[in-house]
């Protein structure tokens, strides 16, 4: 498989939830996007949802089966490391049920083309005028006090870090985002972007907080079926304060560094 997009989709006992039909089609309507899927584990019929897809588009899609499951982190890493393999230009990552449609792919797309000092897009759900964005109260302001400890966590003014639509461009020091597995399980999102921000700047580049953009959605839905439960919540907490203990020491580190090396 090779593309300017390389699009890695985590699943999880998604037969249920599953639209082969939708990723056949945004294939054949996209001749420069290529599929990873990857199934993580699943003990239900997913992997022959994935076969069904891959037999559809064969030259665009790849399908990669883990065992035993690894959690959606891992899953994403997975299909990354395999996707940076084929040299694309940029790869992302979609939630499997489409919460986000896979419409927004050409959103993402458009602004790297417009936007070449961007290098890390995250999708963002915010319910604004013209937004069709569709979401359960309680996940909503669970949603709103975890990103404000995460901003706090990264020093960082973002807005949503858990939408499952990302896009990085592929360049040497991107790669190694993906390099060693994630610690978390679930909060990988807020991993990645913490290790996106203490990678090394050359003289004369931009910071890497600067090369950050978040991207609106004008459509996101919230589907049933979700595998987080309310503990899940407590748990994210403490890995968020362990990011945060890691910032402090990458700042503590960084300030003592030549000027050249800040972040």
């Amino acid at each position: 498989m090779s593309a300017d997009l390389a699009l890695v989709v985590p699943c999880y006992n998604e037969a249920a939830r599953l639209d082969p039909a939708a990723f056949v089609h945004f294939l054949a309507t996209h001749p420069g996007v290529g599929l990873v899927m990857v199934d993580d584990g699943s003990v239900d019929g997913t992997w022959e949802l994935l076969e069904r897809i891959r037999a559809a588009a064969p030259a665009a899609v790849a399908a990669i089966r883990l065992s035993p499951n690894r959690g959606k982190g891992e899953a994403v890493r997975a299909g990354i490391v395999a996707a940076i393999a084929e040299n694309p230009a940029v790869v992302g990552f979609f939630d499997a049920d489409l919460s986000t449609p896979l419409r927004a792919v050409d959103d993402f797309l458009a602004l790297l083309r417009t936007r070449p000092d961007i290098e890390f897009v995250l999708g963002s759900r915010v319910l604004l005028m013209g937004r069709d964005v569709k979401r359960k109260a309680a996940r909503h302001y669970l949603g709103r006090a975890f990103a404000t400890a995460v901003s706090l966590a990264l020093d960082l003014p973002v807005y949503d870090t858990q939408c499952g639509a990302k896009m990085l461009r592929v360049t040497p020091a991107t790669a190694t985002l993906f390099a060693t597995p994630f610690r978390s399980r679930w909060i990988f999102d807020v991993e990645l972007i913490a290790r996106y921000l203490h990678l090394p700047v050359a003289p004369g580049e931009a910071k890497r907080r600067d090369r950050l953009y978040e991207l609106v959605l004008p459509v996101w839905h919230d589907k049933p079926g979700s595998k987080l439960r309310w503990y899940d919540f407590a748990r994210a907490m403490v890995e968020v304060a362990y990011i945060w203990r890691e910032r402090v020491a990458y700042r503590s580190r960084d300030d003592a560094a030549p000027a050249y090396q800040k972040r």
